[in-house]
């Protein structure tokens, strides 16, 4: 939700004087998405782990339990996949978003002939990186 997030940047007009920018987009859902799947997935992991060694007798015994075990665990595959495809490109459009260039671009002080404006550092994105792989 970076709506939410307010960037102050400064107004050449008054020199203490500040303006607020807010970012745009709501890239939220992909990862609401991929952390639920993730949540579900460790639920049913704990039940079955409960199924299968409290209960083992009923897990050996009922043909169906097996089979209906495999499709579930085909289900959550699926869904994981998408999610992280989901997350992944949620991460592009984050980091698309608050590039320092696209940045300056929608700050007004930065439009005028004389002015120059640097975005100074490039922000680290190495563990959000990391969490698609995942």
């Amino acid at each position: 939700r970076l709506y939410q997030v307010p960037f102050e940047m400064p107004d050449c007009e008054g020199e203490s004087e500040t303006r607020t920018l807010h970012l745009i987009g709501d890239f939220s859902a992909p990862a609401e998405f991929f952390v639920t799947l993730g949540v579900f997935s460790f639920l049913y992991a704990m039940a079955a782990l409960v199924l299968y060694l409290r209960f083992h007798s009923l897990y050996g015994e009922n043909k169906k339990l097996p089979f209906a075990d495999f499709c579930i665990t085909v289900c959550f595959a699926f869904f994981w996949l998408v999610a992280a495809a989901a997350w992944g490109k949620g991460l592009t459009d984050v980091k698309a978003a608050t590039r320092p260039a696209s940045l300056i671009a929608a700050m007004a002080v930065c439009q005028g002939q004389e002015v120059v404006c640097n975005a100074g550092t490039t922000p680290a994105m190495g563990l959000a990186n990391i969490s698609v792989v995942r």
